[in-house]
């Protein structure tokens, strides 16, 4: 139509593109929400607890379809966001007013011996948000007690999907048996796998000179090396290459492995050193769960089951007289409901790991660690990390 001898302008064709616009948006969100669902989710290595197998700043592809991807448990929730609103500390973007059960769809394989894993954080449950990640609730809650907990900080409960994802490589498969003596760990009574790339506690001598730290970030060395008050001695951790690296320094005397020979370690599992006398150097044995297997329930081995009996597979558990009553019922053993795993860190001593909180429900795995896309470090891109499949 014209007017005075000009077309009128129309909506119409304005209305189609942003409509165009729209539907492609919201395609675009829809399939990158199925795709990190269903296939494979973006990562980045926040800590060093993997060092030197991934390092800080690392960014990540975790395949979903190799142990089966997880359904939605917390299907309520912002699409591509994890557990909190953008640009917020703690507002969650997600509801629990609708929750389904664990299940998980056929995948490639199970769970190997050695993979490195991404998964939900199992004490990350309930959080303090004004407190580091390093440091749990329960931590908390043990040497402050609860109720100043709950008045100090603010407490947030998470279900199993919308926890922190960490990463860690797995140690132990259900039904093994796992101890850990003067830092080697042992699966099933043998010498477990250490990769190459592993950190471990050495104690370095030098000849009196100071570590040179420019030398030490040349390698890689992230984590700074603790002196011990004799002069020239430090702890340092260090991979195998490192160790035979720092050797032929002028300054260096001597190299040895460095293991904790002190007394049990209160913040290790199950939290019990009138029972168990362990720490990270020397731990265990400890038999990992797994489904449809029996245990006898005794005084001696409820700390090991009692999390697991109680909050991972939702029972009601209580003792009375020296008797288990579980779900009102007198017990005297326990069947698991799901498989179990043990998980470490390739920094052994700079990792909060199963030996802190003890075992991994299968329900909280997110998928294994496939491949780094991205990888930087405040001088820049590290181009030889790129594209790497990661072992």
């Amino acid at each position: 139509m014209k007017l005075f001898g000009r077309e009128r302008p129309t909506t119409a064709k304005k209305k189609s593109v942003i409509r165009e616009w729209l539907n492609a948006g919201l395609f675009a969100i829809v399939a990158a929400t199925i795709i990190r669902m269903f296939i494979f989710e973006a990562y980045c290595i926040p800590s060093g607890s993997m060092e030197r197998t991934l390092l800080i700043n690392d960014y990540l592809f975790v395949s979903k379809i190799t142990y089966g991807p997880r359904l939605p448990m917390t299907p309520l929730a912002i699409p591509l966001v994890h557990n909190k609103m953008p640009f917020t500390t703690s507002m969650p973007s997600y509801s629990t007013a609708w929750e389904l059960p664990y299940k998980r769809l056929p995948g490639f394989s199970s769970v190997s011996r050695n993979d490195i894993v991404v998964f939900n954080l199992p004490p990350g449950d309930t959080v303090a948000l004004e407190v580091e990640q390093s440091t749990s609730y329960y931590e908390l809650v043990r040497q402050l007690g609860r109720e100043q907990v709950w008045n100090q900080f603010h407490i947030l409960v998470r279900p199993v999907d919308k926890r922190e994802n960490i990463i860690k490589r797995c140690v132990g498969i259900p039904g093994d048996t796992i101890s850990i003596a003067n830092s080697v760990v042992s699966v099933n009574h043998q010498p477990g796998f250490n990769a190459p790339t592993a950190e471990m506690q050495y104690l370095v001598q030098t000849s009196g000179e100071a570590l040179n730290p420019v030398r030490l970030k040349e390698m890689g060395i992230i984590d700074e090396p603790m002196p011990t008050g004799q002069p020239g001695q430090y702890v340092c951790n260090l991979s195998t290459t490192d160790v035979q690296a720092m050797k032929n320094w002028p300054a260096i005397q001597n190299i040895t492995p460095y293991t904790d020979q002190s007394i049990a370690d209160p913040a290790l599992f199950p939290n019990d050193t009138a029972q168990f006398h362990w720490n990270l150097d020397n731990f265990g044995p400890v038999v990992v769960p797994a489904k449809g297997t029996t245990v006898q329930l005794t005084s001696a081995n409820m700390p090991l089951y009692r999390r697991i009996i109680r909050i991972y597979e939702h029972n009601d558990l209580k003792e009375e007289n020296g008797q288990f009553i579980i779900n009102g019922q007198p017990a005297t053993s326990y069947t698991f409901k799901m498989n179990y795993y043990w998980v470490m860190g390739d920094n052994r001593h700079n990792s909060i790991d199963s030996r802190y909180w003890g075992f991994l429900p299968e329900d909280h795995l997110v998928g294994k660690a496939w491949i780094t896309w991205m990888s930087y470090d405040p001088e820049g891109i590290r181009w030889s990390r790129l594209l790497r499949a990661i072992r």
